[in-house]
């Protein structure tokens, strides 16, 4: 199937997106937030919406990504250089300022399924730090020679949302536990942070390592 990526590029993309999924974030803080307020269900339709979200920005992206191609070998190749220094930057980041992750219960009258999922995908859709890291963090696992381009995008991105939203809604059954106990074992949080800048790190370096061939 010529949309499936090769076997390396498949795992190490796979690893980077369940890295991604326990990083503590906009998306797993509002999900944990309305599970303490709404119950399970209005977490899990959080997930619902950000995963949604999550949809958009990658049909986006692999429309795009294949629309530059076309146009221009040269601009993708700077928009994969300007990835891989924003991963740099990511990882950077991490390792300085660490997770700010806390969650308190949210107050007032308890919200429908309806909200809840618009709430997931509004925060995931309009979160422009989502947007720029999709836009730089799928083109990664592609080149530009590959005239598959568009369905492997699609499919990465899927792929990605099929494995992430499992995750996500364990840590939205277990939340208040899981809320607790990260906010209370800080060196978890930090493991967590140095395991992203690492992956993120090697990503970035596999890039530039390709491009200086």
């Amino acid at each position: 199937m010529e949309f499936l990526p090769d076997l390396g590029t498949f795992i190490a993309f796979t690893i980077a997106v369940w890295i991604l999924a326990l990083t503590p974030g906009p998306d797993m803080t509002i999900s944990i937030a309305r599970a303490l307020s709404d119950g399970k269900v209005g977490g899990l339709m959080v997930v619902l919406g950000t995963s949604t979200g999550l949809v958009v920005h990658t049909l986006l992206v692999a429309l795009g990504v294949s629309a530059l191609i076309i146009a221009s070998p040269t601009a993708f190749l700077v928009l994969k250089t300007g990835g891989a220094a924003y991963l740099v930057w990511l990882a950077i980041q991490a390792i300085r300022y660490g997770s700010s992750f806390t969650v308190r219960r949210e107050s007032g009258p308890q919200r429908s399924a309806a909200a809840n999922y618009l709430s997931g995908l509004w925060v995931n859709l309009l979160n422009p730090k989502v947007i720029i890291f999709f836009m730089t963090f799928l083109p990664q696992f592609v080149t530009a020679d590959d005239p598959h381009v568009t369905g492997k995008l699609i499919f990465l991105g899927l792929w990605a949302i099929c494995i992430g939203m499992p995750v996500n809604a364990v840590i939205v059954l277990i939340a208040e536990r899981l809320s607790m106990w990260l906010q209370n074992n800080r060196a978890v949080l930090r493991g967590i942070d140095y395991t992203f800048a690492g992956v993120f790190s090697l990503f970035a370096v596999k890039i530039f390592m390709t491009q200086a061939r």
